[in-house]
């Protein structure tokens, strides 16, 4: 029997996740592929370019000063959002008490859930100038003025990363706290069995065993390094555009705005490219096939 008969069932089932990633994946992927390579327009002929809107996005100050933005706030997001979320799992793993537990779990959580609008006007009013609770606490401390922080170039990218490590850390946190309940008990009493205190036990035990899951968490994280829009969106100005301005906001004022789809769409395909170059150096460097 050839295996086409044997797993014939099982060939049915993914017909269909097949079909739907050739239709609203790949088939839009070669399309925009198509047009980085032509002189779009939405009526009449779309002459074929070559490589000239690659050359007009290369030859672009304003692309590099937007992918060194990327840069700069994807490795912050990609550095605290690795430790956070550990050390958080880690503190709340030594909770005894389980309602506290399961109620800090449920706050930290919530927010991964809310889309970034909701996130960016929370943000927005707790550090308004103008009665937000961040600078109510600095008059409070002794404060002379309140801060702009929204409007202060210095702090942009800081806020970014720090919005946005509060947004996901939930998330991830509850990764580790499910990896580090699978870890075996054997494991921690043989630690204590050899006089390893607690401190050790996590030192030597609860980290060696996360290490699968925190190379997972960085091959996630990397993917989406240079895919940041809805925040920059959401949470951007024209006094900080300058600092948080991503390659992502760069492709919507090229296609959307400007309504320069060529170029657009060459700037979106060297997202691509950069991606999978990235992920492909962290799976080599992290060796994530290896335990």
């Amino acid at each position: 029997m050839t295996a086409w008969a044997r797993y014939r069932v099982l060939y049915v089932m993914m017909l269909p996740i097949v079909i739907y990633f050739a239709i609203f994946s790949y088939f839009p992927l070669f399309k925009g592929l198509q047009i980085s390579m032509q002189k779009f327009r939405m009526i009449g002929d779309r002459p074929f370019v070559g490589l000239e809107n690659y050359q007009t996005v290369w030859h672009d100050p304003i692309f590099w000063r937007v992918l060194e933005n990327t840069l700069v706030i994807g490795a912050g997001m990609l550095v605290l959002g690795f430790f956070a979320p550990i050390i958080t799992a880690l503190s709340l793993n030594e909770v005894l008490k389980m309602w506290f537990k399961k109620l800090t779990q449920m706050v930290i959580y919530l927010p991964h859930l809310f889309s970034w609008v909701v996130v960016g006007g929370i943000w927005i009013m707790m550090l308004s100038p103008d009665g937000g609770f961040v600078n109510e606490l600095l008059k409070f401390l002794g404060a002379a003025k309140p801060i702009h922080f929204f409007a202060e170039v210095d702090y942009a990218r800081y806020l970014m990363i720090l919005t946005n490590t509060w947004k996901e850390m939930g998330f991830t946190c509850i990764l580790y706290l499910a990896a580090i309940v699978s870890i075996s008990p054997s494991l921690y009493e043989a630690a204590r069995m050899d006089g390893a205190g607690r401190w050790q036990q996590i030192r030597y035990v609860t980290l060696p065993q996360l290490i699968p899951t925190m190379k997972v968490v960085t091959l996630l994280n990397m993917i989406g390094m240079l895919r940041m829009f809805d925040q920059m969106m959401i949470l951007s100005n024209p006094v900080i555009a300058r600092k948080v301005d991503v390659l992502m906001t760069y492709t919507y004022q090229k296609g959307i705005l400007e309504f320069n789809m060529g170029v657009a769409s060459a700037a979106g395909f060297l997202v691509v490219l950069a991606t999978l170059i990235l992920v492909f150096a962290t799976r080599e460097l992290i060796r994530y096939d290896e335990e």
